[in-house]
């Protein structure tokens, strides 16, 4: 790995997870049961991708070219989400997976009662985060409705959306033991893994740009859109490869399991070395689409390229 790019990542985690320490409750909290569900989880390890997206998006867009004060709440309360996510991904009636980031899962340890409230206790703090992230009112709710938007079912406005985060993982379990299909696979890797990601870029662009005097808003989120949309289809092909081609162990979670349920995957449909190819060109896409933004857009460049390149 690139000396840049590890100190980026280890950097970020550190923020990611100070911010979410300050954010969750203890563990000696009550009902201790429920936070020390929500926190196992939180804190089982994870590479903070998404937090740390958001956060190297909203230095991007930032006037002064730093990380904004409060950019680390914003993407602790994406890593909230995805989390939640996760742990209601592995429970019985989904996946039923009991490995998850090298750890057991929460329902594993806690019991399935516990680990769907808290999912739903991560999710709901997740957005009172949002709600008092420190930058204007203005900025706050498309932050919000951005957020909202990629993790529901592709309704909520006047015209029809792409599903989301939760749209697409119904589109997956409604699919297994199916012929996958390119467009079936492509549909739900843009809304179960892509959503999140690109509105971890999207949500962080519009944090930086809260104090912007610059006319250029729209263009700029629309670019960070596409190079969202374009990393995060790349990160779910390599998930698919790396599920088909690295340990248990090496993965942090149960490998092999797309294959036995027949899941819709890249791979499936078009092989490992043209899954490869086709990462490469998104990242490609995506760089393209940051052209403009110059040095300021490298760290979110190289982030990219850490996409395709990791091995677990």
């Amino acid at each position: 790995m690139d000396p840049s790019v590890k100190d980026l990542l280890r950097s970020g985690v550190e923020l990611a997870d100070a911010a979410l320490e300050r954010l969750l409750p203890s563990p000696d909290t009550q009902p201790h049961s429920i936070h020390r569900a929500m926190r196992h989880s939180v804190f089982a390890g994870g590479k903070r991708l998404r937090p740390i997206l958001a956060m190297e998006a909203a230095r991007m867009t930032s006037e002064t070219g730093a990380i904004p004060s409060g950019a680390a709440n914003l993407g602790a309360a994406i890593e909230m989400i995805h989390t939640y996510s996760l742990i209601h991904d592995d429970l019985p009636a989904l996946d039923n997976d009991d490995l998850r980031r090298g750890q057991p899962t929460c329902h594993v340890v806690f019991g399935e009662a516990i680990a769907i409230l808290a999912g739903d206790a991560l999710q709901t703090l997740a957005f009172q985060t949002l709600a008092a992230l420190p930058v204007p009112p203005a900025t706050t709710v498309p932050i919000i409705r951005e957020i909202s938007l990629a993790i529901g079912t592709g309704v909520g406005t006047r015209s029809p959306l792409p599903p989301g985060m939760i749209g697409g993982q119904v589109v997956d379990i409604e699919s297994e033991g199916k012929t996958p299909t390119a467009e079936l696979v492509e549909s739900i890797h843009r809304a179960k893994t892509g959503a999140l990601i690109t509105t971890s870029i999207v949500s962080g662009g519009l944090y930086g740009l809260a104090n912007s005097a610059h006319d250029h808003h729209a263009d700029t989120i629309g670019r960070l859109r596409i190079f969202g949309e374009k990393a995060g289809l790349a990160f779910q092909i390599i998930d698919d490869v790396l599920d088909m081609t690295q340990s248990s162990e090496e993965l942090g979670k149960t490998a092999g399991k797309d294959t036995a349920s027949i899941k819709a995957t890249w791979p499936a449909v078009f092989g490992i070395e043209r899954s490869l190819k086709n990462a490469e060109e998104l990242i490609a896409d995506a760089f393209a689409a940051l052209e403009p933004f110059g040095e300021s857009a490298v760290p979110l460049k190289e982030l990219a390229a850490y996409l395709v390149e990791r091995k677990h």
